[in-house]
């Protein structure tokens, strides 16, 4: 019950005329920079840094939770519509969005995302709320082995679900692991595939590969094919959801939560692995098995309610532990760094009136991005009423403009366009491009909690498998690799005997 009372304090603070103002303009500034590819929410954030000096802490910390949840959404929006993710949590969003744009259904998409993030943001505050403390004490017993099983348990239920060759998809996500070499060992400082250059040392920046193997890959791949295909406008459709939409949306909506806010809380966790996992859950669940890769809007909702949680439960482990999980908490800490306050156990107590009212801007955010973004749905898929020459050269120029934004350098743009080449003969060949993005976004954490659980056992590989959660994460990787052999056998058997 104290918690309640003490939200209810937070409300007073939050919906001041002057923290309502804050929070909207951070919604919108989120929702306007997460459209462009490779500025995502925690550039934003850092950007806005120094603009906040002379706002007081609470005010301050109210915007940018609006950027953050903003932002994400922002991201989702140019996923869906152009197949362009503008950071790597909307990433899954492009599987099944980005099909349902083409078919002229962009708003539904958009209106599936856009509530995703309301239901998944507003239960995973409410589940902030009511276990911050439990989650975060649960969070410190996980160890290495915990994390390397998880992750491996991401690397193969994504790439077994996506594609129709299973070859093709360990083949991608091979190539993601190999990207994601590149740089200085983190344990060693050995540099790897970095061929002598000092920029590579620093490893291929996650944006640009993602921007690279949807956006320049599948702006090359139309280029090839504009000659052969007429080019049609793609009709907007309706602006709202009907109600099969909304029968089919509202389970997945309401499971993305109890996914993405444990990993969001998990230290070094993060949104990727809970919404791939949430594709995952939402492909096995549905009974719509003929739209999934065509446009299957149980693919949006799920992921996208999965993100907004996650980002809840990352701020379980800033604020009680002074950890964050993501790039944006990052930031957000040093926000409070520079305020001279120090998130940890004794936060709660100390400053209690600002995380409060932190904690209830939140809600006030989410419906404010519900408010603001749902009804501009419409307008945002007329974005694909636009001849396709000119819609994919603005594609590839702010493209360039996120890769170049990312570290200033000329290089960038040029890896930029060859992991481009490298996703069209992707799409050429049938590869999925979603194993490749899972194996550069975990391949380096993986090895990283790999070697360090083989340290902790002086290289003894029992250590990856020595605790329980660990033992049954891989009981389940078994199941999902058996799977398709068992469902063969028992079709066979099953199937009546011809007499000769």
């Amino acid at each position: 019950m104290d918690s309640f009372a003490n939200l209810l304090d937070g409300f007073a603070t939050a919906l001041t005329p002057t923290n309502l103002l804050v929070a909207a303009i951070g919604v919108v500034l989120g929702t306007a920079i997460g459209v462009l590819p490779g500025i995502g929410p925690a550039m934003a954030v850092a950007l806005l840094l120094p603009v906040t000096y002379g706002l007081d802490p609470t005010a301050a910390l109210i915007m940018f939770a609006g950027i953050y949840y903003g932002g994400m959404f922002g991201g989702s929006t140019t996923s869906i519509l152009l197949n362009t993710p503008g950071e790597t949590t909307a990433v899954v969003a492009a599987i099944e969005g980005n099909p349902m744009a083409k078919r002229g259904r962009g708003p539904q998409a958009l209106a599936a995302a856009a509530i995703g993030h309301f239901a998944g943001g507003i239960i995973g505050t409410i589940l902030l709320v009511l276990l911050a403390p439990l989650v975060a004490s649960l969070a410190v017993d996980i160890g290495a082995p915990d994390y390397f099983a998880v992750m491996v348990l991401a690397f193969i239920a994504v790439t077994s679900v996506l594609g129709k060759s299973r070859i093709r998809g360990y083949a991608s996500l091979l190539i993601g692991l190999t990207i994601g070499l590149v740089g200085l060992d983190q344990m060693t400082g050995q540099a790897r595939l970095t061929f002598g250059s000092l920029h590579l040392a620093e490893g291929v920046d996650i944006v640009i590969v993602a921007v690279g193997l949807f956006a320049v890959g599948e702006s090359l791949w139309v280029a090839a094919h504009l000659r052969h295909t007429p080019d049609k406008a793609i009709p907007v459709g309706r602006p709202w959801l009907g109600k099969a939409d909304l029968a089919r949306t509202w389970k997945p909506w309401l499971r993305g939560p109890f996914i993405g806010f444990p990993f969001g809380a998990i230290p070094a966790g993060g949104a990727e692995i809970p919404t791939f996992l949430s594709y995952v859950t939402e492909k096995r669940l549905s009974r719509h098995k003929d739209e999934w890769g065509k446009g299957a809007i149980e693919g949006v909702a799920g992921p996208e309610s999965t993100a907004s949680s996650s980002a809840a439960g990352t701020l379980v482990t800033m604020l009680t532990l002074g950890l964050p999980t993501t790039a944006v908490a990052a930031v957000m800490l040093a926000a409070f760094q520079q305020y001279g306050i120090q998130p940890g156990p004794l936060l709660f107590e100390r400053e209690s009136a600002l995380v409060w009212g932190l904690i209830a801007s939140l809600f006030i955010g989410l419906v404010l991005l519900l408010v603001i973004n749902l009804p501009m749905a419409p307008v945002w898929a007329k974005l694909l009423r636009i001849p396709r020459p000119y819609l994919y050269a603005g594609i590839l120029f702010f493209a360039g403009v996120g890769a170049y934004a990312v570290g200033g350098q000329v290089l960038d743009l040029l890896i930029l366009f060859a992991i481009g080449v490298l996703g069209f003969a992707m799409r050429r060949f049938g590869m999925p491009v979603l194993p490749a993005i899972i194996g550069v976004i975990l391949g380096p954490a993986a090895e990283q909690q790999m070697r360090r659980a083989l340290q902790i056992s002086d290289g003894d590989l029992t250590g990856l498998v020595n605790s329980p959660m660990a033992v049954t994460v891989y009981v389940v990787v078994a199941l999902i690799l058996a799977w398709p052999l068992v469902r063969k056998l028992v079709k066979r058997r099953a199937e009546p005997r011809v007499p000769v």
